[in-house]
């Protein structure tokens, strides 16, 4: 289903989109001067993974494998 019937929303619609990559544009300029100001770190930001919460811890992990393994 399209974002819009007819030319006024179908130009609402691409005013919308062309103003949401504008402001990443600003935004991105704006990361790269303070990296240049040396307020931020240069690269990739890297932060903690949030699927870790879903991970089994060892002992999970040690009771699965006897599990598979078929002794208990």
């Amino acid at each position: 289903m399209p974002d819009s019937y007819g030319k006024r929303a179908r130009r609402d619609a691409n005013a919308k989109k062309l103003a949401a990559r504008q402001a990443r544009r600003d935004e991105r300029a704006q990361r790269n001067r303070d990296r240049d100001a040396g307020l931020i770190e240069k690269g990739v930001p890297i932060g903690p993974a949030e699927q870790a919460e879903f991970l089994p811890d060892a002992d999970e992990l040690a009771q699965m494998d006897k599990e598979i393994a078929g002794t208990e």
